[in-house]
């Protein structure tokens, strides 16, 4: 869907700083708060804008660890598996990749205990998963929170 340079300033500008005010946004593009409004609205009618959410530093509020894990599934158990971790409340996100029924996911948890717990209670318990590789994090070099035009 094609969109203007005046959309991608804006969507750039609210990337930045997504509670800046539109009167902010018409200062920046010399534009009037209604008229910002106005494609802010078209932006998010396009459903271009999903929604407009917060960021939390994991770390901030104790989920220590970050770990990553590919999950290899048997293809007729792969949506109850992606259902399950999708349900779960150390799962930050999970997708389904190319592969094998391969599920790519992201988990955030307080510290090494509760990742063997999540592993092995939660994780290895579910049916048809054939294959784990899990990843740490040591250190964040860029995270994306919007996407560069």
């Amino acid at each position: 869907m094609a969109i203007d340079i005046i959309d991608e300033k804006i969507l750039e500008l609210l990337t930045q700083d997504g509670r800046m005010s539109y009167v902010d946004i018409g200062k920046e593009l010399n534009l009037s708060r209604v008229a910002v409004r106005d494609r802010v609205n078209q932006l998010k009618d396009k459903e271009i804008i999903e929604r407009f959410t917060v960021v939390i530093n994991s770390e901030k509020v104790g989920k220590d660890v970050s770990a990553f894990f590919e999950v290899d599934c048997e293809p007729e158990f792969l949506v109850q598996v992606a259902q399950a971790l999708a349900d779960n409340t150390n799962v930050a996100s999970c997708y389904q990749m190319t592969g094998p029924s391969t599920l790519h996911m992201h988990v955030l948890v307080n510290d090494f205990s509760d990742l063997e717990v999540f592993v092995n209670e939660q994780l290895y318990i579910l049916k048809g998963i054939t294959r784990v590789e899990s990843h740490i994090l040591l250190r964040r070099f860029k995270s994306r929170s919007g996407l560069k035009l």
